[in-house]
């Protein structure tokens, strides 16, 4: 043990001294993790913090802070070292990979609440595009005005319609990486609209938009239940807090009528 811990004490001497290179190292190894990525980590990491990053850095970083993990508990667990602490090596290991993958899960879904409030509005101003230009002109003029969380799945939609996919698979990813209230139906209500002719189109365009309007509603209406539950709980909370206090202070001048 006394050599293992004068072994790491060498090497962290040889970091700090920068003769031994842990990126250098990290990024060697890193291409050996890469089976460990999940699919939808770039685009939760986009999510949370935009186009300008460097997604294979931060995945660098957790397969370092992973290694740093397991070789730490093996050093405290080596003197007895069985399969059972190997596994728990591994297991804190893989918690530790993964717990900031798990955080921008959870980030993501609650991020959904406001992407469900803000596709009925995205939705009208596209209907108005949708009134001048065909479906696919209409769905790349959209994307500057777009709220930045639904830029890049637009991109990839148009991008994979002007490719000449022409089923409604493109309309369906969409739908997936915002798996929203009516995000399914919204699409595929988009997709036959963009296959409909021009004598067919008045009628979509209208049954589209009073879908967009009930949308819209709904979305009125979670914001006003928002807010009324909000005005609740503090409402309960200055109660509580007020109800506290008066029996607190009746406590107070019981103890000291009969101290008295």
């Amino acid at each position: 043990m006394v050599f293992i811990i004068i072994g790491a004490i060498i090497i962290l001497m040889l970091i700090v001294n920068k003769r031994l290179d842990s990126k250098k190292f990290i990024t060697e190894t890193q291409p050996y993790f890469a089976f460990l990525k999940e699919e939808d980590y770039e685009f939760l990491l986009t999510v949370k913090y935009g186009k300008d990053l460097d997604t294979k850095k931060l995945f660098g970083d957790r397969v370092r802070n992973a290694l740093i993990a397991f070789f730490a508990i093996f050093i405290l667990l080596l003197s007895q070292m069985s399969f059972v602490y190997l596994l728990v090596c591994l297991i804190v290991a893989y918690f530790v990979f993964k717990m900031p993958y798990m955080q921008l899960k959870t980030y993501y879904k609650r991020n959904l609440y406001n992407i469900d409030l803000m596709l009925p509005y995205y939705l009208k101003s596209l209907e108005i595009l949708i009134q001048h230009y065909t479906v696919p002109v209409a769905l790349r003029r959209s994307v500057s005005t777009a709220p930045d969380i639904f830029k890049e799945g637009l991109i990839k939609l148009v991008d994979k319609i002007e490719a000449g996919d022409s089923s409604v698979d493109p309309y369906m990813e969409f739908a997936h990486r915002y798996p929203v209230r009516d995000s399914m139906r919204m699409m595929r209500l988009l997709y036959r609209l963009g296959l409909g002719s021009q004598e067919e189109k008045q009628e979509q365009l209208i049954m589209f938009s009073k879908t967009i309007s009930s949308l819209q509603n709904k979305a009125r209406e979670q914001k006003y239940k928002d807010r009324l539950e909000t005005m609740e709980k503090k409402t309960m909370t200055m109660l509580m807090v007020t109800g506290g206090g008066i029996v607190v202070l009746l406590l107070v001048s019981m103890m000291s009528m009969l101290n008295i």
